[in-house]
């Protein structure tokens, strides 16, 4: 794998939190760019967060360099010439590492935010 996933001894960086999420929705075989887009965008709106197309593609794209994730191109259905850029999981290893890593940074965030929530506002 390319980099490894650092803390930043902070909160969890946005592309590190989409990585996870886009890893977590190809592993349940949801396999489009646009397709991982709009089920993001749509499980966070209530939260306030809207991924941008730019941010969820470069994740992806990190994810394929770091050979965690492959592409192929598929017939979009219905339609005789147009192709679509499907996902899936090239290296489960990795993608298990990454994964717990992620997890690590998640529970100190979390747990920062709680000591931020009782020591101002309790």
């Amino acid at each position: 794998m390319g980099e490894k996933r650092e803390s930043t001894g902070f909160l969890i960086k946005q592309r590190a939190f989409l990585k996870l999420y886009l890893l977590t929705s190809i592993e349940k075989e949801r396999w489009y760019g646009m397709q991982l887009l709009d089920e993001l965008r749509e499980s966070f709106k209530p939260f306030g967060f809207e991924p941008q197309h730019s941010e969820v593609y470069r994740a992806l794209h990190d994810l394929l360099e770091d050979g965690i994730l492959s592409r192929r191109k598929i017939k979009e259905d219905g339609s005789k010439y147009k192709e679509v850029a499907v996902y899936s999981i090239a290296n489960k290893e990795e993608a298990k590492a990454y994964k717990k890593l992620v997890k690590a940074d998640l529970d100190r965030c979390e747990q920062l935010l709680r000591k931020a929530l009782k020591d101002n506002f309790s």
